[in-house]
């Protein structure tokens, strides 16, 4: 039986493959990938989609790598529209028709994201590392629009694409997005190798909350904004997944279930897997799952902070990448005693002239401009 105090989860992330064609240099994927034959079966994802449902799971959000990878992806769809779900895709658009939006939207999909690395072919290519990937999400986004999905844009934002946020914003609105993600770069997996290359500077940053502030106001009833703004630059921590292991899952394309997409970078966590334990058991029970849950694991210093059931604690991963410690306070608070430390990470990677070269996911070397 469910202990009272644990609420169930509201939203689920399938991350059906790791496999994508892009690039990404601020992928958060783990850097160890799961490969094509450990991914979960369609019949063993159709379970846990009705397992996700019966345990007040309400919106799965299926995402990878690229769920277009996926050639049982409609298939997929149909088993969540018929466990309950409101599904949504996230994508970057490349390996996606026509043909096979309308094979989606007819297993029933409702709602689809996508991915933008910029605003003109020259950067969002570069940053995808795939040429001709700007083009194809362009049209996409039409048939997308002509098929009457509902869209959400998924902008995410660095030292390289920052100042065109303005531009974004309106390509979000020629693109008959409904809602922009403004997601700036969260420095994990991946992200973290490439983080001297994307660090904003504070200009940049205190630009773009200006820029999100007025077009909130200016684009109000035609677009909603939601702005994740880079924790480096925070006085205080986000409320990461709104507290660990409170409100969302993850599911690993080999079907290790998650408190966030980046806790494997946490040693010494037991992770358990949809392959050989119920879900519910999982979420309420799961050592992973416990591990951070409430307050008993903080530090005295969050324990006792008036801002204890506001952030609850930050960000467990940031604390573990950048102090070696995921009990620690988070770094990005001002009252950590490791805050010098990241001030100092900040003032060294935005100052640059020229910025590092990416190191591209999948390549060895960086993509030529």
């Amino acid at each position: 039986m469910a202990e009272p105090r644990i609420p169930p989860p509201i939203a689920m992330l399938a991350e059906l493959t790791h496999r994508c064609p892009l690039a990404c240099p601020y992928c958060s994927n783990p850097l160890e990938l799961a490969s094509k034959d450990t991914e979960l079966s369609t019949e063993t994802w159709g379970r846990v989609f009705r397992e996700a449902a019966a345990l007040g799971v309400l919106q799965l959000h299926l995402s990878g790598g690229e769920p277009a990878a996926r050639r049982d992806l409609e298939e997929l769809v149909v088993r969540a529209r018929e466990a309950g779900l409101y599904t949504n895709l996230i994508t970057s658009g490349v390996g996606l028709t026509r043909a096979r939006l309308e094979a989606l939207e007819a297993a029933g999909l409702d709602h689809i994201q996508l991915s933008v690395q910029g605003v003109r072919a020259e950067i969002a290519d570069r940053i995808g590392g795939y040429k001709g990937g700007f083009a194809r999400k362009m049209e996409l986004a039409e048939h997308i629009a002509e098929l009457g999905f509902p869209l959400t844009l998924n902008a995410v934002m660095h030292r390289h694409n920052l100042d065109d946020l303005p531009e974004t914003l309106d390509l979000a609105l020629r693109l008959g997005a409904r809602r922009i993600e403004v997601a700036c770069v969260q420095f994990q997996g991946w992200a973290l190798r490439n983080r001297a290359a994307l660090q904003p500077s504070r200009e940049q940053v205190e630009r773009a909350k200006r820029v999100v502030a007025e077009a909130r106001k200016s684009r109000a009833g035609r677009l909603v904004i939601d702005f994740v703004p880079p924790d480096y630059f925070a006085d205080f921590p986000k409320a990461c997944m709104g507290g660990w292991g409170s409100t969302g899952l993850n599911v690993a394309p080999d079907g290790t279930v998650l408190p966030c997409h980046a806790a494997q970078t946490i040693p010494g966590l037991e992770f358990q897997s949809v392959a050989t334990e119920a879900l519910a058991d999982i979420w309420y029970r799961g050592p992973a799952f416990m591990a951070f849950r409430g307050t008993d694991w903080m530090p005295e210093l969050c324990r006792s902070c008036d801002r204890r059931d506001v952030d609850f604690g930050g960000c467990r991963c940031q604390a573990m990448a950048l102090t070696g410690d995921p009990a620690a306070t988070d770094p990005v608070c001002r009252k950590s005693p490791q805050r010098a430390r990241l001030d100092a990470i900040v003032a060294a990677e935005a100052d640059y002239d020229v910025p590092p070269s990416f190191i591209y996911r999948r390549l060895r070397g960086p993509v030529p401009a």
